[in-house]
């Protein structure tokens, strides 16, 4: 059957490394703007002329190098601090002496960093401790002396470049423990649906079959005594084991992400289904059924889910009520839920026994009834009095009614 893959990314970076993207060129520009302007008071034009040259040519052929961690290698992290390095210690050839002590710009000005700033997102602030550490002390080089705005400026991207680093940092770690709470998640929901399938047939096949071998004795009893030690083993795996995780996370460049797959996707797409023809085959002799005249609709996959819970109640009814009880099933098509009451005259069940059941890995009430309706965002609910029977209240929320509309417009 197909299945159905969503794919959800959680990132921090993505929309960091956007913004260096925008501000490498933006700064560029920037760099040009202030050259254009002071054009005629630099001694060497030339050599700013060839920088910005270079400087242009770099930033623009590199933006698909700063769109995410994989892309951004050592190399041109490298070959980026590089220039910027040499833009800084060409300003005192290109520049008079007068503008650079009065703190005049160097040659890249602000887009110095956005270099520093790669290093932080790649890797964190220990990186950008490394990446700030050269771009000072070429500062004060090319400043000739500790001044006090060139202090100010160096301190300034040195805290800004390992605040992000550490930020960067941080967001990871949160993204991974995000991405390993679905994976539990998702993974007690799968182990969740596959106790409730196997309660629904396997654990009571195995427990008939223990029943009837207790009764005709014989090799049959060693079978049945085979069969009980097989249901005990299954519950006990079912209950606690562990199965395939459904979602799987990735530390990828782009962010952690989590793969949703979903139950085969069967008839979600023929419209919604009638419940009542679902419900109809469980009317026998003893089990009344009390439904409205119209369609019942719902979702294919939560009509489905309902009976199958309305299913297991009955099968509970058999077992615990005996054979000669009676049920009755009761459909109420609400406004904006649907309420499936299955009600018995059995003895009732004694307080307590359904905390002892689930403790026991009995899961016909913890799972296939009470579980079905958690994922579908519905309540089941359980009153039952000691020789009085029980009844157990389904309530599920309706699809919207647009979406019925739709549904029905594309089976015509």
């Amino acid at each position: 059957m197909a299945r159905r893959e969503a794919v959800m990314r959680m990132s921090v970076e993505l929309p960091l490394w956007r913004a260096l993207t925008a501000y490498r060129v933006l700064t560029m520009l920037y760099a040009l703007g202030l050259f254009a302007t002071a054009y005629d008071e630099f001694v060497r034009p030339g050599i700013a002329v060839g920088y910005y040259a270079v400087l242009s040519v770099w930033t623009l052929a590199t933006l698909p190098r700063v769109q995410n961690a994989a892309a951004c290698t050592k190399p041109f992290l490298g070959v980026d601090l590089a220039i910027a390095l040499t833009g800084i210690l060409l300003t005192p050839l290109a520049d008079t002496h007068q503008r650079i002590v009065e703190g005049g710009p160097t040659l890249p000005s602000i887009w110095t960093a956005g270099s520093v700033l790669a290093f932080a997102v790649k890797g964190g602030w220990r990186w950008a401790v490394f990446a700030s550490t050269p771009v000072a002390v070429a500062n004060l080089v090319e400043r000739g002396a500790p001044a006090h705005d060139t202090v100010h400026n160096v301190i300034l991207v040195w805290v800004a470049a390992i605040a992000i680093g550490y930020v960067v940092e941080v967001a990871r770690a949160s993204e991974r423990t995000l991405a390993r709470a679905l994976e539990i998640e998702a993974a007690t929901r799968e182990r969740e649906r596959l106790a409730r399938d196997i309660h629904d047939s396997v654990l009571q096949v195995l427990a008939m079959v223990q029943r009837r071998g207790a009764v005709i004795g014989g090799e049959a009893a060693e079978l049945g005594r085979m069969a009980g030690e097989q249901e005990v083993a299954l519950r006990t795996l079912v209950s606690g084991g562990l199965v395939p995780v459904s979602r799987v996370s990735e530390d990828e460049a782009e962010g952690a992400v989590v793969r949703i797959v979903d139950e085969p996707a069967g008839d979600e797409d023929t419209g919604p289904a009638d419940l009542r023809t679902l419900l109809a085959p469980f009317a026998a002799a003893r089990v009344a059924l009390a439904e409205p005249g119209a369609p019942v609709l719902l979702a294919p996959p939560a009509a489905r889910e309902v009976a199958a819970a309305v299913g297991a109640a009955l099968d509970n009814v058999r077992r615990h009520a005996g054979p000669d009880a009676r049920a009755w099933i009761l459909v109420e098509d609400e406004p904006d839920q649907v309420i499936v009451t299955v009600r018995d005259d059995g003895p009732g069940i004694p307080e307590g026994r359904l905390a002892q059941a689930e403790g026991e890995g009995r899961l016909g009430v913890a799972q296939s009834i009470r579980g079905r309706l958690r994922d579908l965002g519905g309540s089941a609910e359980l009153i039952s009095t000691p020789g009085q029977g029980t009844e157990v209240e389904l309530a599920v929320p309706k699809a919207p009614q647009g979406n019925i509309e739709r549904g029905k417009a594309g089976r015509r």
